[in-house]
């Protein structure tokens, strides 16, 4: 039909600078895709700041499980009397460990590992963090208000053997959080560490 359309008019076409212009878009969004490309020492810098995120927002749940589990021992080794004081370090601890009482925790759980880092999986490790405080640091300091507020032998003997129990789980979720991180870290030659997680 030469261009020509059913009704007698010119059928629309595309201008072939149009083709041409399209193409150049194209190789050019590739080729800044390329460029963008982070290297090595803006990898380790992103690592670096989804340490010191980890390590702000688990801060404050961690320092509690430390603050429960050294009062605890005191007691049990005659270096304190204070069982309230301890308790209420316990309680308070457990409500700092709960995403539903700290905006922290609560932040750590919408938070997302830059792009750079997708390789170390290390949205894993963020998942492993927020488990590791809630529910099982909430747990362990439960149980150890539960070992100082034991009425009997029977109770004090129960409730230590489940802070034993909640004391394994901290340490397999730590360790299961940690390997991602120790992985980047090594990869990227990064001086840094896991956030600290006591149990």
């Amino acid at each position: 039909m030469n261009g020509w359309g059913r009704a007698g008019r010119p059928s629309p076409r595309i201008p072939r600078w149009a083709y041409l212009a399209g193409i150049a878009l194209l190789a050019i969004g590739v080729a800044v895709g390329l460029a963008h490309t982070p290297s090595r020492s803006e990898r380790a810098a992103d690592l670096i700041g989804v340490l010191q995120t980890m390590n702000a927002d688990i801060e404050s749940c961690a320092g509690g499980v430390g603050e429960s589990l050294t009062a605890l021992h005191e007691i049990n080794a005659g270096a304190s009397r204070d069982v309230a004081d301890a308790v209420t370090v316990a309680g308070t601890g457990a409500s700092n460990c709960s995403p539903a009482n700290n905006e922290l925790i609560d932040d750590l759980e919408g938070y997302e590992v830059p792009e750079s880092l997708a390789s170390f999986h290390l949205q894993v490790a963020v998942t492993g963090l927020i488990s590791w405080a809630a529910p099982d640091a909430e747990q362990v300091q439960s149980d150890v208000a539960a070992v100082l507020t034991a009425r009997s032998p029977q109770d004090r003997a129960a409730a230590q053997q489940a802070l034993t129990r909640g004391l394994q789980r901290l340490d397999a979720q730590r360790a299961a959080a940690e390997k991602p991180i120790r992985t980047a870290i090594s990869a990227l030659a990064v001086r840094a560490a896991p956030p600290r997680l006591p149990g």
